[in-house]
C-alpha cells in the first residue's frame, strides 16, 4: 500500500472513529421505583432524516456497569456505524444476573432489561421496534443475561448471544453474589437450577431465536458452555458455538464482540 492509499485509510478511519454518537441517559423502572444509567450508541447517518434502525442490547458482566463496553472496548463505537445499528448498554446494578429476584424485591432485572429499556428506547429513538431487529448479547454474567432473555422473551428479542457466559453457576455457589440474588443453593445447586440458562433451554423450540454462543478455553466458564452446546445440539437447536484461545477478560471479549455484531448485522438482513 503506498504512502497516499495508507493516509487515506487512516483519515477514513479516524472520520468512523468520530461518526457514532454516544449518549448517557436515565431510564427508569417503574418495578424498582428508581432509574439507573444506559449508554446509547447511534450511527453517523441518525443524525440527518427519519431512517430507522436496529437495536443490540450489550450487557456487561459482574462488578461491572452501563459504561463498561464502551469504556474498555471503544470498536463498539465504530461497529455501530459500520453495521447502521444502535447499540444500547443498560445497567445491571453490579450482580443483578438480569432476572428478577425471588427473595429481593429491589431486584426486578429481567422486567427492566426486556421489557421497561426496550418500551423506553422505542419511544425515544428511531428504532425499528421488531423482534426480527432486536438482538441482545453480554459478557459473563451479561452472557447468562442475554441468553436467559430471549429464551423467556422471545417475543422481544429475535437473536442472542453471549461471550465468556456464566450460563450454569450452580458449580459456583459462593461467588458473585447469586446466593443473595436467589437465596441458598441448596443441595448441588438444585434451588439454582430454575434461573440457568442451561436449564431454560428446555423451553426453547427450534427456529426461535438466531444463537451465537462463544468461550475462551482457558475461561472457568469453559465446561458450562460446552454443556450447554451439547444440550443445544441434541435438542436440535441451530446455532453458531466457538472455542477459540482466551481467558476471561476484556481482551477476549474485545476480539469476540465484532464477531457478535457481524452475526447480528447479517440476522437483521
Amino acid at each position: 500500500m503506498n504512502r497516499l492509499a495508507r493516509l487515506l485509510l487512516l483519515i477514513c478511519l479516524a472520520q468512523t472513529a468520530r461518526a457514532a454518537d454516544v449518549d448517557t441517559v436515565s431510564i427508569r423502572s417503574d418495578k424498582m421505583r428508581r432509574a439507573y444509567k444506559c449508554v446509547v450508541i447511534t450511527p453517523s447517518s441518525y443524525k440527518s432524516g427519519t431512517q430507522r434502525y436496529p437495536v443490540v442490547y450489550l450487557l456487561h458482566g459482574a462488578g461491572g456497569d452501563y459504561a463498561n463496553w464502551v469504556k474498555n472496548v471503544p470498536v463498539v463505537k465504530e461497529l455501530a456505524d459500520a453495521y447502521q445499528c444502535m447499540i444500547v448498554c443498560p445497567d445491571g446494578a453490579v450482580t443483578s444476573w438480569y432476572f428478577d429476584s425471588p427473595v429481593d424485591s429491589s431486584m426486578r432485572f429481567e422486567t427492566y432489561v426486556s421489557k421497561e429499556i426496550p418500551a423506553y428506547i422505542d419511544q425515544h429513538y428511531q428504532t425499528l421496534p421488531e423482534p426480527a431487529h432486536r438482538a441482545i448479547a453480554g459478557l459473563s454474567m451479561g452472557g447468562h443475561g442475554a441468553l436467559f432473555l430471549a429464551i423467556r422473551h422471545s417475543d422481544v428479542f429475535g437473536a442472542a448471544g453471549s461471550m465468556s457466559g456464566g450460563v450454569d453457576f450452580r458449580p459456583f455457589p459462593k461467588n458473585w453474589d447469586i446466593a443473595k440474588r436467589l437465596g441458598p443453593p441448596g443441595t448441588d445447586g438444585t434451588n439454582w437450577t430454575d434461573y440457568t440458562v442451561i436449564k431454560q433451554v428446555e423451553s426453547l423450540k427450534p427456529g426461535t431465536l438466531s444463537l451465537i454462543i462463544d468461550c475462551g478455553v482457558k475461561d472457568f466458564f469453559i465446561d458450562v458452555n460446552r454443556d450447554l452446546h451439547k444440550k443445544l445440539l441434541l435438542a436440535g437447536i441451530n446455532h453458531d458455538y466457538t472455542e477459540r484461545p482466551g481467558e476471561h477478560n476484556w481482551a477476549y471479549w474485545s476480539n469476540a464482540i465484532k464477531y457478535q455484531l457481524l452475526f447480528f448485522h447479517q440476522f437483521f438482513q
